[in-house]
């Protein structure tokens, strides 16, 4: 599904004019990243901190495509929309539900979303607009928003549902059953008293499940049994994390996650630790919360889509 060429032309070209510097990047070793930002406002950073493209309006998920488009979860709808900022495929979220979460291009086209509301459900969605996947979703709770967060598909056909007021990360088949469940309100982890939701959940190519727990404020690594393997937490990298929701594991291993309720001008937005847990990146930027990240390059190389 990745095209480095187009992800490099794509982050090179620019969208739009004149371009505009948006927050400020730190490290002191001299990491530099171009990424999506999902969030307040929606738009790709540059590595110079510029703006070189935005749709106006908050988003929950995105991603740039390997083909330079942007998917992006607003407005309860995914889109898709060029870098000159034409819609070119949409998906609107369907009666009764109330909220479109996920949006993520897969590799075989079609567009996986998630609705929240009476009728939970996990729909994939071709690129002529009809459903070829549905699948009902089991979540803990009536409470629309609180049902799911950002689902994901995994390489075996199945996918990785957070389902926040459980305090658990189900794995799906396509059929509904599901087949594995991470907890994350244990004692290790907190407790539910921490409210250790989990936000964004996905799996790393070793097998292992990386889990961002929103108001525990707290990015843990499970093992395929659910053990525990690697933690990071606020005592590790001096407050940063503040409703950690979206993040992304990068080619290099270090991980880059979001701090969308940071409200502190001296923190970051965005931060990027490694497997010891030093912080050897950040973003600051108060114009902007961010939901989602997704990284594009890193030092002008490619990450590629869904690293």
């Amino acid at each position: 599904m990745r095209s480095t060429f187009a992800l490099l032309m794509f982050v090179c070209s620019g969208f739009s004019s004149p371009a505009a510097t948006f927050g400020e990047q730190r490290s002191d070793s001299g990491i530099r990243h171009s990424f999506l930002i999902a969030g307040t406002r929606t738009v790709i950073v540059s590595e110079d901190n510029e703006i070189v493209w935005e749709s106006k309006g908050s988003a929950r998920d995105g991603f740039v495509l390997p083909n330079g488009n942007v998917l992006i979860s607003q407005g309860n709808m995914a889109k898709e929309i060029t870098r000159k900022g034409k819609m070119v495929w949409s998906y609107k979220l369907a009666a009764p539900n109330r909220e479109l979460g996920t949006a993520v291009r897969l590799a075989d086209g079609n567009t996986l979303v998630v609705e929240r509301g009476a009728k939970p459900r996990l729909r994939e969605i071709a690129p002529d607009g009809s459903v070829a996947i549905e699948v009902a979703l089991k979540p803990d709770t009536d409470n629309a928003h609180m049902q799911t967060r950002m689902a994901r598909k995994l390489p075996n056909g199945n996918y990785l549902v957070p389902h926040l007021l459980g305090f658990a990360v189900k794995e799906y088949r396509p059929d509904g059953e599901v087949v594995k469940v991470f907890k994350t309100d244990t004692k290790e982890l907190g407790g539910r008293e921490t409210h250790t939701w989990p936000f964004t959940a996905i799996r790393l190519e070793n097998g292992n499940t990386l889990v961002n727990l929103t108001h525990g404020n707290e990015t843990v690594e499970f093992d395929k049994d659910g053990k525990i393997v690697w933690r990071v937490d606020n005592s590790d990298v001096a407050g940063r994390f503040a409703d950690p929701c979206g993040g992304q594991r990068l080619a290099s291993g270090n991980t880059v996650i979001c701090a969308y309720a940071q409200k502190k001008a001296d923190m970051p937005k965005l931060f990027e630790v490694t497997r010891d847990k030093k912080v050897v990146w950040e973003y600051f930027n108060p114009a902007v919360r961010a939901h989602e990240v997704h990284i594009l390059t890193t030092n002008g190389k490619p990450e590629g889509y869904l690293k």
